[in-house]
């Protein structure tokens, strides 16, 4: 497969990467819904980090999947991500930023706060209690720091319909709602039916505006023109297991992580990262293909469904959709192009 210019130029170090770490698979919490394996724990090592990052060009490095926090080595490795030429985030519960000193929150360029109910009763029953407060006290917190901070959702069955309604608790905070689709990568309670995902977004964004889509099929039938990152061509993934994967819902353990201390940014010419680039033979003709190109690639191969159009395509079923959204006035954030997030502001009242 040719790689796309985009593409080609990130392969030959002429620019740089989206690089999600997790340091560790550790977390204080269990919620039901989440992607990290919760029967082992997993680390990488501060030499392991040193050589990826000194072996990829990157742009912005998010630390994700468990609770940094938890991870022994955990103020080492921020002291040497700090030092780095990349903007620095991380995704969290609460606990990683709680423990940290306010010098040493200085050293991420944004904050990133889970939060997928808009009350303290279903946050807290489904994260465990006081979570609800814990998030706040933070968000609060660093926002008196001057830091920015965004609220992330995983957009599920049980939050569909009220995403809206986190994405204004956001807005107290000055912060937008960045959205995962729910990814069936340990059980299919919480995933969307094909409805649920349709008026989900079309309720998000009769409330909001819109900052980024990078999810595929919305981006599509929105209207917006194709990106020029996402999975498969700007993001890699360093799991706590030392493997290397496209997207962090990609199924399977993932390529040693060997394989990318030697290839660099070649590691899209694997066979995972051509695999989330490859556009199903049934849309070759679709003119939503530039802007979906099969939909998301990592739940089509959740669902060994590679080669079909993404399950949540409405032209495969002899449907038109068309999404009503109005954009945001900029605002660069640092993990708007890496994967497939939408990323939301909400209007003042």
């Amino acid at each position: 497969m040719t790689l796309p210019a985009s593409t080609n130029k990130h392969a030959s170090g002429q620019s740089s990467f989206a690089l999600g770490l997790g340091l560790t698979n550790e977390c204080n919490l269990a919620c039901a819904f989440c992607y990290r394996d919760p029967t082992r724990t997993d680390r990488l090592d501060f030499q392991q980090v040193r050589r990826v990052v000194e072996s990829v060009p990157l742009r912005s490095v998010n630390l994700g999947t468990g609770e940094n926090g938890l991870h022994p080595d955990f103020r080492a490795i921020l002291a040497y991500l700090r030092q780095q030429p990349v903007k620095l985030t991380m995704t969290s519960n609460g606990h990683s930023v709680q423990i940290l000193a306010d010098e040493d929150l200085e050293a991420f360029h944004e904050l990133e706060f889970s939060l997928d109910y808009p009350n303290e009763a279903e946050q807290d029953a489904q994260r465990g209690a006081g979570n609800w407060a814990l998030i706040h006290q933070q968000a609060a917190r660093c926002r008196r720091l001057g830091l920015p901070v965004t609220f992330i959702a995983v957009m599920m069955r049980s939050n569909f319909d009220r995403l809206a309604e986190i994405a204004e608790i956001a807005r107290e905070y000055d912060a937008p709602l960045r959205l995962n689709v729910y990814q069936a990568v340990r059980s299919d309670r919480f995933a969307l039916s094909y409805e649920e995902y349709w008026a989900g977004f079309q309720l998000l964004f009769d409330r909001t505006d819109v900052l980024a889509v990078g999810e595929p099929l919305v981006r599509a039938l929105a209207g917006l023109p194709p990106r020029q990152g996402g999975c498969g061509i700007a993001t890699i993934r360093v799991t706590p297991r030392a493997t290397v994967q496209p997207c962090v819902y990609w199924p399977g353990h993932g390529s040693p992580l060997d394989v990318l201390l030697d290839l660099g940014g070649e590691i899209l010419t694997q066979d995972a990262f051509v695999d989330a680039r490859s556009v199903p033979k049934a849309c070759a003709l679709c003119e939503y293909r530039p802007s979906c190109r099969g939909g998301c690639a990592g739940r089509r191969r959740l669902l060994g469904q590679l080669d079909q159009p993404d399950p949540y395509c409405p032209i495969i079923r002899g449907e038109r959709r068309q999404l009503r959204i109005k954009l945001a006035e900029g605002r660069t954030l640092a993990k708007s192009d890496s994967a497939c997030t939408t990323v939301v502001m909400a209007r003042s009242r």
